[in-house]
């Protein structure tokens, strides 16, 4: 059956698949001449062929329509090897090639340390290490990556790789996107509420005792009731200058957060937040702070350069560290020796600890999420008891 669409004089017909022109008997001397493009038969190229019957049209009606109708055979072939490239081109293009051009169009929408943490180092390095790049081995791919990680990076990844596909698909470097729901069975365990293992009341106050009692590092001692009594971030804690304070330290503005790899960046969220402090910590920040503070200095410098604590080094005094082969406790980690803690728990459930405690004194689910930078849902999902109250307590 033959499709045919007549654009003024020229006639455009699909033949077996492919367009072709039919000139108008009056451009020939009579006789019927066809035109054949070698293109298939979609709208996109219709449009293409198009372009070339108003060449032959204009040509008529100027009265210099070439009888040889070499001029437009090769206008046609033209459009035919172009289509032939892109396809050889997009055929040529592999899953690291495409990448690093998805990685070029994501770069302006993403956080640097986003960017640089995950898309040019974590999913690059696994991507890199792939036993094949081609696009075709989308299952050998994903077996590769079930074999060798966990399920949790594997859908991640497989996540990522179809999102790049897709816009691979739209910029027209590829014909399809064999990853499509590629990941779709992948089960991953459900948040492991284990690792929310808050401290007791009383341990906490066995661990800030502990620090303020150490010749080494009883400078941290603040730090560690920071911690304790805001629910912040670690980075957040780092990252606080006299600045996001206000003058009776009633109110702070957490901001930005710190990392020693990546440096300064906004917090989690992307979004400041406040946080009203209650008389346990506005006592603690207004004995911190000397008359002749700079609004620019760090609340919690390092005791030894003053600059910003670097998270490992302090995780060496919290929890200790091999010296040729011997293991030397840390802080938290003695404390559990002496049984004084019961088990051992990084620096991050000080944050676990005051949600909890808070909760459990009845704040509501909303207002603990607005002081912690976490969404209500997070809340409820993760930690427990609500009720009626407003107040940051003295914990």
């Amino acid at each position: 059956m033959h499709v045919q669409r007549v654009i003024k004089k020229v006639t455009i017909v699909a033949y077996k698949n492919r367009w072709r022109l039919r000139l108008p008997r009056g451009f020939t001397c009579g006789e019927q001449v066809y035109i054949y493009s070698g293109l298939e038969a979609t709208a996109y190229n219709l449009r293409r062929v198009q372009s070339v019957a108003l060449v032959i049209e204009s040509d008529a009606e100027s009265g210099c329509f070439d009888q040889t109708l070499q001029i437009y055979k090769d206008a046609l072939s033209d459009l035919h090897t172009n289509q032939r490239r892109i396809r050889q081109k997009v055929k040529s293009l592999d899953l690291v090639e495409l990448w690093d051009k998805y990685c070029d169009f994501k770069q302006s929408q993403l956080a640097n340390t986003t960017f640089t943490k995950d898309f040019q180092n974590r999913y690059k390095n696994i991507i890199n290490a792939l036993p094949s790049k081609d696009l075709g081995s989308a299952i050998v791919i994903r077996d590769y990556l079930v074999a060798n990680y966990s399920p949790k990076t594997t859908k991640r990844l497989l996540m990522q790789i179809n999102a790049c596909c897709v816009w691979g698909l739209k910029s027209g470097l590829i014909t399809k996107n064999p990853f499509t729901d590629l990941g779709s069975d992948i089960k991953v365990k459900r948040w492991d509420t284990s690792k929310i293992d808050p401290f007791t009341a009383q341990e906490r106050d066995a661990i800030i005792s502990a620090f303020e009692s150490d010749t080494l590092y009883k400078g941290y001692a603040d730090f560690v009731k920071f911690l304790f009594f805001s629910g912040c971030r670690i980075g957040e804690a780092i990252a606080l200058k006299w600045e996001h304070i206000n003058a009776d330290c009633t109110e702070i503005t957490f901001r930005e957060s710190y990392s020693h790899l990546y440096g300064r960046k906004s917090t989690k969220t992307d979004e400041f937040r406040r946080f009203p402090c209650n008389e346990q910590l506005k006592t603690l920040l207004l004995n911190r702070r000397t008359q002749e503070y700079n609004k620019n200095w760090l609340v919690f410098p390092s005791h030894t350069d003053h600059k910003e604590i670097k998270i490992s080094g302090f995780t060496r005094i919290w929890r200790g560290y091999d010296n040729r082969g011997e293991f030397i406790p840390g802080i938290v980690t003695s404390l559990v020796e002496k049984g004084l803690v019961q088990r051992y728990r990084v620096p991050y459930n000080a944050r676990h600890s005051f949600i909890t405690m808070c909760l459990s004194k009845g704040i509501p689910v909303q207002t603990v999420a607005s002081w912690v930078g976490n969404s209500p849902e997070v809340i409820y999902k993760h930690y427990a008891g609500i009720t009626p109250n407003t107040k940051v307590p003295n914990l």
